[in-house]
């Protein structure tokens, strides 16, 4: 297929929402987003959203769309945004997807495996029996049902340790088997992915600038609203950057300067894993290893200019 797409990735505070911004207006794009906590409609302070006023600069997709009382998994997120994009080049518009989700984009570009329908009966008992026994113990009674895909999960992951057990009783089989078939339904465009690696102590020194800010945004409020909302803690939404932390300040068992340090750690922690995930698993991406400035932009924009107007 020969209809173009951009792609950003990188680590979270590295500049990737005003980057596909101003690719937007310089290309006449529509930014999509690949970033699986901004999905949900209650966390924009927290999930460092778009702002209302960034978002009426170009159209923005994919931002707070759902509940977080729902888990968007790659494939629920493919399929909405292939719609997006679809409907972009529909516009004469570039699509440009953005987020450091990397599951999401890949799945995007090359595909997932297929899996089974889970029935909401069986992943609420999942989830109400993990709950339960606690994450060792499931794990060991995983390990006795399927040991091949017990050995391939951390313990401490509760996310997918639910999800093997949820496809063996929906299926049958294992996760690992339906891993193992061909991945399907990937979008057809022509793609250019952009991978943002900057300099690590500037990284960081954004993740803790861009918490304190949080803070004075009102996403202290936000989470005691979604708190309000008495959600299962396994929820995607309920494990966001910040929210454990801020969970535990509005509880009374943190104090701010705490809750703002672990939240701080647990951001650079995670940029870190970004780091690692994108340098092994994007094919062929135009790194841009330098702080964004107008200069860089400039060099970005050729890129982009080069990229629509080669032939494919």
């Amino acid at each position: 297929m020969n209809r173009p797409a951009i792609v950003i990735a990188g680590p979270t505070a590295s500049g990737k929402s005003g980057l596909a911004l101003a690719i937007a207006r310089a290309f006449n794009g529509t930014v999509i987003n690949a970033d699986s906590m901004q999905v949900y409609d209650v966390l924009r302070v927290v999930t460092a959203r778009p702002s209302p006023e960034e978002e009426t600069q170009a159209p923005h997709r994919l931002y707070g769309v759902l509940p977080p009382s729902v888990n968007c998994s790659a494939a629920l997120w493919k399929d909405m945004a292939a719609t997006a994009m679809e409907e972009a080049w529909e516009q004469g518009r570039l699509p440009v997807v953005v987020g450091g989700t990397g599951l999401y984009i890949r799945t995007l570009m090359h595909g997932i495996s297929p899996a089974p329908p889970i029935p909401d009966e069986i992943r609420a008992h999942t989830r109400a029996l993990l709950a339960e026994m606690g994450n060792a113990a499931f794990h060991a009674e995983l390990a006795k049902r399927d040991p091949v895909m017990a050995a391939r999960l951390d313990p401490a992951n509760s996310q997918r340790l639910a999800r093997a057990w949820e496809v063996l009783e929906a299926s049958g089989q294992s996760l690992a088997h339906w891993q193992s078939l061909p991945m399907e339904g990937a979008v057809p465009a022509r793609w250019l992915t952009l991978a943002l690696d900057p300099p690590r102590n500037i990284l960081y020194a954004h993740c803790d600038h861009r918490f304190r800010a949080m803070m004075a945004q009102g996403a202290l409020d936000e989470v005691r609203a979604l708190l309000d909302l008495h959600l299962d803690p396994a929820l995607p939404a309920m494990k966001a950057l910040g929210v454990p932390e801020l969970a535990r300040l509005a509880g009374g068992t943190m104090t701010e300067i705490q809750a703002v340090e672990a939240a701080q750690r647990a951001t650079r922690n995670y940029a870190k894993r970004q780091l690692t995930w994108f340098r092994h698993q994007l094919e062929k991406p135009e790194v841009v290893s330098a702080q964004l400035s107008e200069r860089i932009f400039d060099e970005i924009f050729a890129k982009v200019r080069h990229f629509l107007l080669t032939p494919p």
